[in-house]
């Protein structure tokens, strides 16, 4: 019944932003954790950020931290990713992902998973 649907990914240059969305459904959103994972070509996933069911705490991976931002509007059921000062390393399949339970920030395991969005920073 859940389903995360991620948008706003495409094709940038070094230094400028991309906002990436992803709205929810069949989830009780208001008690989920969010966070925003990517994939490189011949990477593996990793997380890039986390948010909180309250918006507070937020965590993030220390190759984005100041570069990125997590929020949420839950009456949107939305999670959105602001991405700033973009860099051709960012670039990757970006997915939302889910959880609920207890807060473990980026070590969580997430259970819900978007399809993602395209990211590509050219240099």
């Amino acid at each position: 019944h859940v389903q995360l649907v991620e948008s706003g990914g495409g094709l940038v240059q070094a230094g400028g932003s991309l906002r990436l969305s992803c709205e929810a459904s069949g989830l009780t959103f208001s008690v989920a954790a969010m966070a925003w994972f990517r994939q490189a070509p011949g990477k593996e996933r990793e997380i890039v950020a986390a948010i909180h069911r309250l918006n507070n705490p937020t965590v993030y991976a220390d190759s984005v931290k100041g570069r990125f931002t997590i929020s949420r509007d839950n009456a949107k059921s939305t999670v959105y990713l602001q991405m700033n000062n973009l860099k051709p390393e960012d670039t990757a399949d970006y997915y939302c992902a889910a959880k609920y339970g207890v807060w473990q920030g980026l070590s969580g395991k997430y259970s819900y998973w978007g399809q993602g969005t395209q990211v590509t920073v050219s240099s």
